[in-house]
């Protein structure tokens, strides 16, 4: 006969283990050139740029609600989050997203920890800043990837950053491996500099050794507005240049607004004929109306901030409340998503050609232009750049430390020049430790292992 003690524990023991098992959706990975979801079938993204609240738009589980009724409208399957407070409680938006089969692509910088085109560096307090935000993403299944930076280069004379946000690529994935961590893709979202962008989209792909190269490469690309075509947009040009790319490659910002209303015409090319084979997608530009007129919704007309009192007015607009489409641009990308389901290739079979996938040659170092030896080691952890005597580019180091792979740097250090994102709004909670989560469900099958064999 059962005593009550054990009648009790069972209910929570299993409640536990529900709990800890709600956000248990199919996981993303990268595999050659494209995505899969666990099942093998291909993922195409279909995303969102939802910053919504400028520090952390995903510790407002009812808004993160509210929201995903009108994504879910619109057919979104992916979020872009620019900035996180990695001490905050996200599961409540995470199992939400989760639930309505959307994925997570965060940025693990923030303004303030970003890796800088004018003075670039990858320092200790970086370090620490980005693993953060990935110790509490991680344990999320609908964490389909992370950013280790934003448009660090943004000007044709910019490609000495571009070593360093290798270097913050390679310690990211080896921290991630160190940890035991699935492995969750590591990418880099670029502008659409002209002259810089076919040598930088090479250059963080070609290494031969995988940890020294992108999982995944996305672009900023603005260059379909109005009523355009395939060729006359440049979208061609694009296409040409990432045929042969070795690792997935999508649009992270996209949808023009020089000509409204916005049509979103050029997501029939991404996921057309011309595009689909190479490109994985992309994500529009952007949730919330702002000064920048780029919204698909609107919680409320502007407001002046002289005069705003509402804690959930910044910056002149309300941050919270019901979404409003702002019409006609929700309807015209809800129509153009619904027509557009491409069903890609299957796992089973494209794991026949990934041995037929090599690195994409990688681009020379050029006088006067693309300045980047490819055969030059990467810069360690705690490294700046320096220019040299004449011009030539070096680095030297400001911090004790190689690279993350030997540091004992560690994501546990409370180094006190770490900067972190800006602290949510009050009232937000600590965040749960992943280990802790995994000591959780080992108790837990331990014990319902104790109670099957009692019965």
């Amino acid at each position: 006969m059962l005593s009550s003690f054990t009648l009790s524990a069972v209910p929570l023991l299993l409640a536990g283990l529900q709990a800890a098992t709600v956000n248990a959706v199919p996981t993303i990975s990268a595999v050659g050139s494209k995505f899969f979801y666990e099942n093998g079938t291909q993922y195409f993204i279909k995303g969102i740029a939802y910053q919504l609240k400028p520090h952390d738009p995903l510790i407002d589980t009812a808004q993160c609600k509210r929201d995903i009724v009108r994504m879910s409208e619109l057919g979104t399957n992916a979020i872009r989050v620019y900035h996180v407070d990695p001490s905050a409680d996200h599961k409540g938006c995470m199992d939400a997203f989760a639930a309505a089969g959307i994925y997570l692509f965060v940025d693990l910088d923030t303004f303030d920890t970003q890796i800088n085109q004018d003075a670039p560096q990858w320092s200790h307090s970086q370090y620490d800043a980005f693993t953060k935000v990935l110790d509490e993403f991680q344990q999320y299944d609908n964490t389909a990837g992370v950013f280790v930076g934003n448009e660090v280069l943004t000007t044709s004379n910019g490609s000495h950053a571009a070593p360093y946000v290798l270097a913050a690529t390679r310690d990211i994935k080896a921290y991630r491996d160190k940890k035991g961590y699935r492995q969750i893709p590591v990418g880099y979202s670029a502008a659409d500099i002209a002259e810089l962008r076919p040598m930088l989209q090479n250059y963080l792909a070609c290494s031969h050794n995988a940890s020294e190269r992108l999982d995944f490469f996305s672009l900023n690309a603005y260059e379909w507005c109005g009523q355009n075509t395939y060729q006359s947009s440049g979208y061609s040009g694009l296409q040409a240049a990432a045929a042969d790319y070795n690792i997935p490659i999508f649009f992270s910002e996209t949808g023009c607004n020089t000509a409204k209303p916005r049509t979103f015409d050029d997501q029939a090319a991404i996921f057309g004929a011309n595009m689909v084979d190479t490109w994985s997608g992309s994500m529009i530009y952007e949730w919330i109306e702002e000064t920048n007129d780029y919204g698909l919704i609107s919680y409320g007309p502007s407001v002046d901030p002289a005069t705003a009192t509402d804690p959930n007015v910044e910056d002149g607009y309300t941050r919270q409340g019901t979404p409003t489409p702002v019409m006609p641009d929700f309807d015209n990308l809800k129509a153009q998503w619904a027509t557009l389901n491409p069903t890609g290739v299957a796992l089973s079979d494209y794991k026949k050609r990934t041995g037929s996938i090599t690195p994409v040659a990688c681009p020379s170092s050029t006088s006067g232009g693309w300045a980047v030896d490819p055969s030059a080691p990467l810069p360690s952890l705690g490294q700046s750049f320096k220019k040299g005597a004449e011009g030539s580019a070096i680095t030297s180091a400001t911090q004790s430390g190689t690279s993350a792979g030997t540091s004992t740097s560690t994501n546990t250090s409370a180094s006190s020049s770490q900067t972190s994102s800006a602290a949510s709004p009050a009232g937000h909670h600590a965040s749960s430790v992943p280990s802790h989560l995994l000591t959780v469900s080992v108790l837990l099958s331990a014990g319902i292992g104790a109670v099957a064999l009692w019965l």
